[in-house]
């Protein structure tokens, strides 16, 4: 083993580690770490112990990790077994990047997969009584967990361990039985709400952004930092069908923020982290063709198209594009731009920018929804760093309104049965409290309080509109049940830290009040 973590050492480049010498950190890491961090840092039983993969872990806090173990976890402590100075070696290791980006191919992803039940067409009834299309996917992020949620009785009717630290929001089959999650160290996972058993699970990535699915139900995309690829997997047992290396046509790398499905366009739209593209990949079978260069005639075919599956349609923009919002036609994504002054909308049949809006700060686009107003269409989005709701006319791209908020907020939620609007203000010291907006009015009507003191984020309504679900993102939380038309209190059921909650019906019919 140690011969192994010196090879991968002396590949990702030997820094200097404080007091410790290398050959201490060799040792150290292989008596201690690799048996579930992997020799390569890559990741097995534990999280890979890559910088890319502890953005959210501060190295302060990483100290304490390995002295004191983590809660809810495998990770124990080994304050009694190591010193001040052999903890901070480690410390300085997992946070120095590699010389050369670890490998992640289709060989690795393929030996990586593992089938733990076989979905049958002859299992179709659910094992459960709950309406399969008002069923709750809640992730609880304090121990790793997810509960399935009867949306009618509101009570649980399952509940199974996850991937470590689940990221992007789980996505669902297009008939709602089949929901799949995607976590930072790359796993994907697939469940089956029928039978409450897990299907089958791939690492497709070293640290992975998100997933989708595509409209025909046949294939799952998966977006990643590192490395730096889009990775196609078969939607029935998540075999790995392509690894799409992500580069401009200059042939820069990129990592990719984020991949979505545009179902009216049978295409996955990506959105890339390091270059000036968004990138379309078509999946349907009658999707035009894509060709690289110029073509003379595109009617006669004058060129070679790019073949399948999933060929590349690279859109050149003017700005960089982080993450991105779908108007209601699928035919315009709007995209924040880094100059923290304007966004940009980009016309996917065109493909080129075809109007800059006003969206000052860091608008959350990927939270944003629509609604109908005064004979048009709004767009509206959360600002992650300005205490405001930014509403945008999708006919004109002008704004209509800058909503006042108490703080920066996360997530906006709405549903076509109701009048309102939930925005948090996650990212503030009013992170206690969520704001109901009138969505006729454009104007804050009511500011709820449902657990003062602790931190309260992301909506999300039952099928009919009738219940507004809200999480108290805590250890020892819970998800607070309102009525959505009166706004009082119907119940609370205790969760671990419960993150987002997602409801079939809502998610699978595209609702104009939830994330797609």
């Amino acid at each position: 083993m140690r011969a192994i973590v010196a090879l991968v050492l002396a590949v990702l480049g030997a820094p200097a580690f404080q007091a410790l010498g290398q050959d201490a950190v060799v040792k150290l890491y292989g008596d201690h770490c690799s048996a579930c961090h992997g020799a390569g840092r890559l990741g097995g039983t534990g999280p890979a112990l890559l910088p890319d993969n502890l953005e959210r872990l501060r190295p302060a806090a990483a100290t304490e990790v390995i002295a004191k173990g983590r809660h809810a976890t495998q990770m124990p402590a080994f304050s009694d077994k190591l010193t001040a100075p052999d903890i901070q070696g480690l410390v300085n290791y997992i946070f120095t990047r590699p010389a050369v980006a670890p490998a992640w191919g289709l060989e690795e992803i393929a030996a990586s997969r593992v089938v733990h039940t076989a979905a049958r067409t002859d299992s179709d009834r659910p094992v459960h009584a709950a309406d399969p299309m008002n069923l709750f996917v809640v992730v609880e992020t304090g121990d790793h967990h997810a509960t399935i949620l009867d949306g009618d009785r509101l009570e649980p009717i399952a509940r199974f361990p996850t991937r470590f630290a689940l990221h992007g929001g789980p996505k669902f089959s297009p008939d709602g039985r089949f929901v799949y999650f995607a976590s930072r160290d790359g796993w994907i996972s697939k469940y089956d709400l029928h039978r409450l058993r897990m299907v089958a699970e791939v690492r497709a990535g070293i640290n992975t952004r998100n997933a989708a699915v595509s409209s025909d139900g046949r294939y799952v995309m998966v977006a990643n930092y590192l490395p730096h690829t889009l990775v196609a997997l078969d939607a029935r047992d998540l075999a790995p069908l392509k690894v799409i290396p992500v580069m401009d046509v200059h042939g820069k790398s990129s990592r990719v923020s984020a991949v979505y499905d545009a179902a009216p366009r049978e295409s996955f739209i990506a959105a890339l982290k390091d270059v000036k593209e968004i990138w379309e990949m078509p999946y349907g079978a009658n999707a035009e063709p894509v060709y690289k260069g110029l073509v003379h005639d595109y009617k006669m075919k004058e060129g070679i198209a790019e073949t399948g599956p999933f060929p590349v349609r690279q859109i050149q923009i003017d700005d960089y594009m982080d993450d991105f919002f779908f108007d209601r036609g699928y035919a315009n994504v709007v995209g924040a731009a880094r100059d923290a002054k304007n966004g940009q909308v980009v016309n996917l049949h065109v493909k080129r920018r075809i109007e800059s809006i006003e969206l000052p700060g860091l608008p959350h686009l990927g939270s944003g929804i629509t609604w109908d107003w005064q004979g048009t269409t709004v767009l509206a989005t959360p600002n992650l760093k300005e205490p405001q709701v930014t509403v945008i006319d999708t006919r004109t791209w002008k704004t209509i309104r800058q909503i006042p908020t108490l703080g920066p907020g996360f997530f906006l939620r709405s549903h076509e049965n109701t009048p309102y609007a939930w925005v948090d203000a996650f990212n503030s010291a009013h992170q206690d409290s969520i704001q109901v907006i009138d969505k006729r009015t454009l104007e804050v009507v009511r500011t709820l309080r449902p657990a003062p003191g602790r931190k309260t984020a992301h909506v999300e309504f039952s099928a009919d509109g009738r219940y507004a679900i809200l999480s108290v993102w805590e250890m020892e939380g819970e998800i607070i049940v309102y009525d959505a038309a009166t706004l009082e209190v119907v119940k609370r059921l205790p969760m671990n830290k419960p993150s987002g909650k997602y409801n079939v019906h809502n998610k699978i019919t595209r609702s104009d009040g939830t994330s797609h």
